[in-house]
């Protein structure tokens, strides 16, 4: 454990070089370099005793367009109407109009961090959060961003977002950061969990955020924790999964059924609203880093070339293992029911 005399910008520091090292090796290659980095000037700032940092005065750098976009690590990726649309590291959003056949970078990104998710609520009004604790804006499908909020003094990732609709949206992150907006996001609030069964604090990592049909939200994240709000992300509940490990990601398919996966393989299924879980068995020890449910199937990628499959519900998968062994990072569902699937090296084309 950090001790809590750390000041609260290196604690933070040092929790995200954790996740990077020890429970996510497909975050590592970007948020290990960003932490080792920030630890030597959030030290020298620790020093100057409170030196003051106006963060109005900072001007992040735009994302660099590049012919090789295809090629960076993308982590997260979803369907905006029509368009698919998938954010990684360096600020990279990539767009596809025609179900994951071609690619092409978005026009205008304001950062250059790393991005972990991307949420949108309709065919244009659009999400993304990642380092920096930044959280973009797009009201064109994706093709231009803005940003809503960004926190480069103390730079707690933002690991998840998700919009129920056009107004009502939930961010998370490191060290249970929860951020919530009534408004589309121009005003963003932190609102404060309690903590979890036997703990004193709020301090785990928040992975994953979902909704149901019934609009219900869920969290997914450290020690096998499962939040359930009710009300729009306004409370939060604890629903013991059984598990002491992360889950990464979690989805939750039309007739209520949850799924939540993360190391080792883990997967982990209720059919009472998170009531109650039961761990799936999918014959692998490969961690998952995604989740996806449509037309009847869900669907998981992981580490290892790993991909799982299931047309009962969540209740069985079906294994299968890429020959090179390509790292998985993120998948998106195509109209005509087909998978889109990332990578540690980008967009992975079968």
């Amino acid at each position: 454990m950090i001790p809590l005399s750390t000041p609260r910008r290196l604690r933070a520091l040092l929790s995200a070089t954790c996740i990077a090292t020890c429970f996510s090796p497909f975050f590592s290659s970007t948020l290990s370099a960003t932490v080792s980095a920030s630890l030597v000037l959030a030290a020298g700032a620790a020093r100057a005793q409170g030196a003051a940092t106006d963060p109005a005065a900072f001007v992040p750098r735009s994302a660099v367009r590049s012919p090789f976009a295809e090629r960076s690590m993308i982590l997260d990726a979803t369907r905006a109407g029509t368009r698919l649309v998938a954010v990684g590291e360096r600020g990279v959003v990539l767009l596809s109009d025609d179900e994951g056949a071609h690619w092409r970078q978005a026009g205008t990104v304001p950062v250059d961090a790393t991005l972990t998710a991307v949420s949108f609520a309709d065919a244009r009004q659009g999400w993304a959060v990642g380092h920096l604790g930044v959280i973009l804006h797009s009201a064109d499908g994706g093709e231009t961003w803005s940003v809503q909020r960004i926190d480069p003094i103390e730079d707690r990732p933002l690991f998840a977002v998700a919009f129920t609709d056009a107004r009502n949206g939930v961010a998370v992150g490191l060290w249970s950061l929860m951020l919530r907006t009534r408004d589309g996001g121009r005003t963003w609030e932190e609102a404060e969990l309690p903590p979890p069964p036997g703990d004193t604090r709020a301090d785990a990592n928040l992975m994953s955020v979902f909704g149901d049909a019934q609009g219900r939200l869920f969290i997914a994240g450290e020690r096998g924790l499962v939040l359930r709000s009710l009300d729009g992300g306004d409370s939060w509940s604890y629903h013991p999964t059984g598990y002491r490990g992360t889950f990464w990601s979690g989805t939750a398919l039309a007739d209520g059924t949850l799924i939540v996966g993360g190391l080792r393989g883990s997967v982990y299924r209720s059919t009472d609203g998170a009531g109650s879980w039961q761990r799936v068995d999918t014959g692998s020890q490969s961690s998952v880093t995604d989740l996806i449910a449509f037309d009847g199937r869900v669907h998981a990628v992981g580490l290892d070339g790993v991909s799982l499959d299931s047309r009962d519900g969540g209740a069985s998968f079906e294994l299968a293992r890429r020959a090179d062994r390509l790292s998985l990072t993120a998948a998106v569902a195509t109209a005509n029911g087909g998978v889109v699937r990332f990578s540690r090296a980008g967009l992975v084309r079968d």
